[in-house]
């Protein structure tokens, strides 16, 4: 069982965004970000990246650059959901289901309201 949380905005299609570790982010790190549309967290962990890689060397450069892979593998989806709410929508459920659809389905039996959102 996976939980997600819902994020809406008047006129869009509801976003649900996994609380999970994201390998995703992990391995492609600022790509990744890029991706979902987090802009500025993508920016401030592209400069984290290049600090690391300009300002160290050898085995301490491998072992930052994999703590900073981690640590976006850890938080990439709560860096998802604080661009979400820069960007105007708003956390309006926490739906548990077993896949992402099984989420959608939950959620829109719940606000029938949102169907037109999600079918755009």
């Amino acid at each position: 069982m996976m939980i997600f949380t819902v994020h809406v905005r008047p006129g869009t299609a509801p976003v649900l965004v996994p609380e999970s570790f994201s390998v995703a982010a992990a391995l492609l790190g600022p790509l990744w970000l890029f991706f979902f549309d987090a802009w500025i967290a993508a920016v401030l962990a592209l400069c984290a990246e290049v600090a690391v890689v300009m300002a160290t060397d050898g085995a301490l450069r491998v072992v930052l650059g994999l703590a900073l892979l981690w640590l976006l593998g850890v938080s990439g989806q709560d860096l998802r959901r604080w661009s979400l709410e820069r960007r105007g929508f708003v956390l309006s459920h926490v739906v548990a289901a077993e896949s992402g659809d099984a989420a959608m389905a939950r959620l829109l039996d719940l606000r029938p309201d949102l169907v037109r959102e999600a079918l755009a």
